[in-house]
């Protein structure tokens, strides 16, 4: 009887283990309902005002590179870290260097139709190795949309956005790429790992 009880309890756990990662994933994966729904707060500038982006994993104090856009939005790079599996994770911060609060450009998202039905998101950007003379553009996942930043639409006056964009990986013996979003200038960045 005790073998018996052991046996089911162990079956039990593993039960509640398998469920509890799978929970973690589906919550850590998503969980967008329906197209016409509004992105929560925690998404906007006003959240991340005070945030320090040198937390950010990988980063150095100094930013890789510092590219303007229009109406007084700069974006830092601070990190391009290349991951085992494949991909170049790209982190920055996006700031509103102007007077008044920013609509952010919807150019920004680029013009794939996949991307824009998904909101606004930083998904127009590239990384071109000039080198093995490709251009990468940030990934998708399986329902379409990009990994990237999204959910933001205006920044206060000095208010700042801690963004990412994941990018397939060029090949380990390119060690810099051109960065390039829509309506920013665009500047080579160096890949670390």
């Amino acid at each position: 009887m005790s073998m018996r009880f052991t046996a089911k309890a162990r079956k039990g756990m593993v039960a509640l283990t398998v469920a509890a990662g799978l929970a973690m994933g589906v919550a850590a994966c998503g969980g967008g309902g329906g197209d016409d729904e509004k992105p929560e707060h925690s998404a906007t500038a006003s959240r991340t005002t005070g945030s320090d982006p040198s937390t950010q994993e990988g980063q150095s104090g100094q930013p890789l590179a510092e590219l303007k856009g229009s109406d007084g939005l700069l974006l830092q790079i601070t990190s391009a870290q290349r991951d085992a599996g494949g991909f170049v994770t790209v982190n920055g911060t996006l700031k509103n260097d102007g007077a008044q609060t920013m609509v952010i450009p919807s150019a920004l998202s680029g013009n794939e139709t996949e991307i824009i039905k998904n909101g606004k998101s930083l998904g127009g950007a590239t990384l071109v190795d000039s080198q093995g003379k490709k251009r990468y553009y940030v990934l998708r996942d399986t329902e379409g949309r990009p990994l990237t930043t999204t959910g933001f639409s205006a920044l206060r006056a000095g208010a700042t956005l801690a963004v990412f964009m994941q990018f397939p990986a060029p090949p380990t013996n390119t060690a810099e790429v051109e960065f390039q979003l829509p309506t920013f200038s665009s500047a080579t960045i160096k890949i670390s790992g």
